[in-house]
């Protein structure tokens, strides 16, 4: 395990001072132009030397005919070439002295044939000149903290705390919307391609040091280095929660990986046991992946399995229940403390047992701040769980009924849903117990947008919210057992 990010090889991959691309031109059909404009767009602070062997600019900014033209040497060269034209290129970047390459082209190992050949030579000159590669048939890097996008689409969002590292470019493309759109980002992400010089251990290396990463995410279709895995992994996630996607376990999904990046895939258990041994928490779809990341980048350690759920319907706490219950953990009674604490807030139609199912509260603001501050002092409690219900029509609704004009309703129902989500947010951000909540309201209503502003995990469903509390309760567990963090009190 590196003990500072400027030790590992792709450090100035991932922070370049300067880049040359070839392969961006003025025509949009381009892949490589698109690839360049998302750099140019994500406002890379560095210069940037587009290789053009007619046009004197390109996008704006003035092209050499060759590498060998450039007045500096630059940190990174990202190629979007042929086949054909790679490794020539490559070459001419060793002998400039660039010693970091992002390779997107491909054609290599991943289609058979002469590629793997091709990919062969590829590392011989990267041994040669001493070259970082990343790639080739990949989309790079994405480091929002250094404004850094090599990849195809935009980027969306801000700069976050998730590290991946991905056996397929498209997953960080992809996810830019996705994590844009629950207040998520990444810390820097790496598509790693046919990994014929940089693979997934080297990246594992990179995010472990990575001040900005809270905890790594990773794709996997098959691994070449399972020792080396496992053993960098080992070191890493006592103090770096590591959450995977294997894609590999099953015939369609290894046949599927080796035609996209010629991975050596293996059975399901094979990786069960890799994963375990690794301390590495399993997701298994791309939804888990990203949903435990966020609970693990965000809450701190649960002290036990115990849930209590807070709801104002029977339905929906009965289903989160259910939901709590099938993934192995616990809905503890509630202390007397407790019970005798909630009298005041719990009319006589709700109920105390668990979940607390409130039916209704006369004062709206306690749901968000006095009663969960009352469950979460519970000693049985270790993590809560709420089910939100906010629609702005019916506190619109409930305005007009009070005699508010109607050119003031919007603003007025706006402001008193802001005074409920920052109540719960400053809850959220005292509480020394994870908390996330639930709705099958829309995730862009305003409310539900506040409270992911705030850094609230808040899921379309309570089968999800419940599956990543227990996969915080597993990583703690593990890291328990090896004496990493040893429960105290």
């Amino acid at each position: 395990m590196l003990s500072r990010i400027d030790q590992s090889p792709l450090y100035r991959v991932a922070n370049p001072r300067s880049i040359v691309f070839f392969g961006g031109s003025n025509k949009i059909e381009s892949m490589g132009t698109n690839i360049l404009m998302s750099l140019l767009g994500m406002g890379f602070d560095g210069p940037v030397f587009p290789v053009h062997p007619k046009e004197k600019t390109v996008q704006g900014l003035t092209a050499y005919a060759s590498v060998l033209d450039l007045p500096v040497t630059p940190d990174l060269a990202v190629m979007v070439l042929p086949t054909a034209s790679v490794n020539p290129t490559i070459e001419q970047c060793g002998r400039m002295g660039i010693r970091q390459v992002v390779v997107v082209s491909g054609g290599f190992k991943e289609v058979g044939g002469e590629g793997p050949t091709l990919e062969y030579e590829m590392v011989e000159i990267c041994r040669r000149y001493g070259i970082t590669l990343i790639g080739p048939n990949c989309l790079g890097v994405a480091n929002p903290h250094h404004k850094l996008n090599t990849t195809f689409l935009p980027f969306e969002g801000r700069p976050g705390f998730i590290g991946l590292a991905s056996q397929s470019g498209s997953f960080i493309t992809q996810m830019f919307n996705y994590m844009a759109r629950h207040h998520l980002g990444f810390s820097t992400a790496f598509s790693v391609g046919n990994s014929a010089c940089i693979d997934i251990v080297d990246c594992l290396d990179y995010l472990g040091a990575c001040p900005h990463t809270r905890v790594i995410t990773l794709y996997i279709e098959g691994l070449t280095r399972g020792r080396a895995f496992v053993e960098t992994a080992r070191a890493i996630s006592p103090q770096k929660p590591i959450v995977a996607l294997y894609v590999g376990g099953s015939p369609a999904g290894r046949k599927a990986g080796s035609s996209h990046t010629g991975a050596m895939a293996g059975p399901d258990r094979l990786y069960d046991g890799i994963f375990r041994q690794a301390g590495i928490i399993r997701a298994a779809n791309l939804t888990e992946l990203f949903d435990f990341a966020w609970v693990l980048g965000t809450q701190p350690k649960p002290r036990s399995r115990g849930v209590v759920i807070q709801t104002h319907s029977g339905g929906p706490g009965a289903v989160a229940a259910d939901a709590v219950g099938r993934t192995g953990l616990t809905l503890p009674d509630l202390s007397v403390q407790t019970l005798e604490a909630l009298q005041p807030y719990v009319p006589h139609t709700g109920s105390v047992a668990n979940p607390v199912d409130l039916t209704f509260s006369k004062n709206p603001m306690d749901f968000f701040a006095a009663i969960p501050k009352v469950l979460l002092e519970d000693n049985n409690v270790a993590m809560l769980m709420v089910y939100f219900l906010i629609p702005l029509p019916v506190i619109r609704r409930a305005m007009a009924q009070m005699g508010v004009a109607p050119e003031r309703l919007e603003s007025e129902a706006g402001q008193m849903v802001a005074e409920y989500a920052r109540a719960f947010s400053q809850l959220h951000l005292q509480a020394r117990k994870p908390v996330v909540g639930y709705t099958w309201r829309g995730l862009e209503e305003r409310f539900v947008q506040l409270l992911m502003e705030n850094g609230v995990p808040l899921f379309p469903e309570p089968e999800r919210a419940a599956r990543a509390l227990a996969a915080l309760v597993r990583y703690h567990e593990w890291r328990k057992v090896i004496n990493a963090d040893p429960v105290t009190g």
